[in-house]
């Protein structure tokens, strides 16, 4: 577990301040937020399984 947690600690300002161009930087970003994305997609999706079994009342 404490390897996991050694992956995730990023930090994303350092990233940016070393970045060659700007590029990287928009893909630094972009990429911060991908996790956050996905985790709101199965949110939304979840949530309209579950009212979509409401309203066919299982």
């Amino acid at each position: 577990m404490k390897f996991i947690s050694l992956l995730q600690k990023v930090d994303i300002a350092e990233k940016i301040k070393d970045a060659p161009d700007s590029g990287y930087q928009i893909g630094v970003v972009i990429g911060s937020f991908i996790p956050f994305l996905i985790l709101g997609g199965i949110a939304l999706w979840m949530y309209n399984r579950a009212k979509k079994r409401d309203k066919n009342g299982y």
